[in-house]
């Protein structure tokens, strides 16, 4: 009932701001004058002809100057900073990253970037060991083989996860991985269908990878796994048949490279989109023979941009054979690394993962130190790193019930997620810290106590260089 206090007390109704209207915002003036002062996250190389190639690590950009243009472009990226209008050329550089407004904290915006991308809830990425055993035996190789395909009650429980993640769930993300993978088909016979109808009916953003040997990739199972929406493969030759098949022979020690080559070249004959990054694996063994192996791979697949190529070193992952592995020394390596990819540009073969591919913040932060990444096992181990697996205790972070719970250990799950570039003052100073985020491979500072550095550190100016030199008329021109 009404106590008749308002009358009384002449208490109103509503807020005196409400009983007159208030104007919408004027338009913002068009501002004059500012000061302008450079990223602290470019990096820039000169090429042999003298023009001017600057990268910004935050956003990702790639741009050329000739060299006529050189002397005023450093001018504008003095470290004093200079006043002007945001037009032209500065207006050019500051929305490609290259200038900022003199006092913004650049740092503070990589601290936001990581936590938006680290804490996000609408996206799932599984690693699927659909096999733990695998058909080859690889001189390198560091996994155990102690299990075959993925348990019936482990594909149970990954399909009710996803389907208890629906109302949140916008980008769904599944790599299949072993083992070989496809010793188990299984198992993926059982779970890509699933995940691209799931996909489809609540339209999520979908991606699904495959790292195969290749060597059971047949046609008729290529055609398979397209249809299921397995789109990108990572298939390994090391070099020549004589190398690659002494490295990688079947678990009986039977050679291996005509197989997976001839299921490389009739992937040509496929029509879908799709991607295959050709792996090449390099020691100081097979590095001198990789020049003719590039000729043959000219000759296949020069003009079908579907397939790539990326040159890794071999390393001593754990392995029974580590001892007898030739491998290259860090610095080594690198210089190999940078001459494979010149050699493979010269013959106009297309790479996976030149600097363009960087694209900006956390473009090079490994899946491991992502919450919502997961390798799961064939028993439904839940694990981050697939070089360690289940070897080390640290890396199995809980386990996968038929229900679709997580059991997760909170302590060994931070261990792999925690934001380690906050307390690495090396990690601070970086110029590729937007890129990798000091976490370009935990593993590494777990097991050395030192940053985890992303070749680019050291090798940016080499790499921009060498995809100037290779881009140069085919780049898009932008007049300013």
């Amino acid at each position: 009932m009404s106590l008749g206090l308002g009358e009384k007390f002449n208490i109103l109704q509503q807020s005196p701001h409400d009983l007159n209207a208030v104007p919408g915002p004027e338009p913002k003036p068009i501002p004059g004058s500012l000061r302008w002062v450079p990223s602290r996250y470019n990096v820039r190389a000169t090429t042999t002809d003298g023009r001017l190639v600057l990268w910004n690590s935050y956003k990702g950009t790639m741009s050329v100057f000739n060299a006529a243009q050189k002397a005023a472009i450093e001018a504008l990226l003095g470290k004093k900073g200079f006043e002007a209008r945001s037009e032209g050329a500065v207006k050019y550089l500051f929305d490609r990253g290259y200038l900022v407004k003199e006092g913004t904290d650049e740092y503070r915006r990589i601290q936001v970037g990581f936590g938006h991308q680290q804490f996000r809830t609408d996206t799932l990425q599984f690693i699927l060991l659909a096999s733990e055993d695998c058909n080859f035996r690889c001189t390198y190789c560091y996994e155990d083989f102690t299990r075959g395909t993925m348990q019936p009650w482990v594909r149970t429980g990954i399909k009710n996860m996803v389907r208890d993640r629906l109302s949140a769930l916008r980008h769904l993300s599944v790599s299949w991985f072993g083992g070989e993978p496809l010793y188990g088909l299984p198992a993926i016979e059982d779970l890509a269908p699933f995940f691209r109808d799931t996909a489809k009916e609540h339209s999520l953003r979908y991606s699904s990878s495959m790292t195969t040997n290749g060597y059971l990739l047949t046609p008729e199972v290529a055609e398979k796994l397209l249809a299921w929406g397995i789109r990108a493969f990572q298939i390994t030759l090391d070099g020549p048949p004589e190398d690659h098949d002494q490295s990688r022979p079947t678990r009986e020690g039977e050679g291996t490279f005509a197989t997976i080559f001839e299921n490389l070249k009739a992937l040509r004959y496929q029509p879908d989109e799709f991607r295959v990054g050709i792996r090449i694996n390099f020691d100081r063994r097979n590095y001198p023979h990789l020049g003719s192996f590039l000729d043959l791979l000219e000759t296949e697949f020069r003009d079908d941009s579907r397939f790539q190529l990326h040159f890794r070193a071999v390393g001593q992952w754990g392995g029974p054979n580590d001892a007898k592995l030739d491998v290259c020394g860090t610095d080594e390596a690198s210089e190999i690394q940078l001459d494979m990819k010149s050699e493979a540009r010269k013959r106009g073969l297309k790479l996976s993962d030149d600097i363009r591919h960087v694209q900006g913040l956390g473009a090079q932060v490994c899946y491991a130190a992502r919450p919502y990444n997961f390798i799961v096992g064939a028993t439904g181990k839940l694990m981050k790193c697939t070089i360690d697996l289940d070897k080390l205790d640290r890396n199995v972070v809980g386990q996968l019930t038929e229900e679709g719970e997580l059991q997760l250990d909170e302590d060994k799950f931070a261990l792999w997620t925690e934001p380690a570039f906050e307390r690495d003052t090396k990690c601070q100073k970086c110029v590729v810290l937007p890129a990798c985020q000091g976490v370009y491979c935990p593993q590494i500072r777990m097991d050395t106590g030192k940053s985890p550095c992303s070749p680019l550190r050291m090798q940016a100016k080499k790499e921009l260089r060498q995809t100037a030199e290779a881009v140069m008329g085919s780049a898009r021109k932008v007049l300013v």
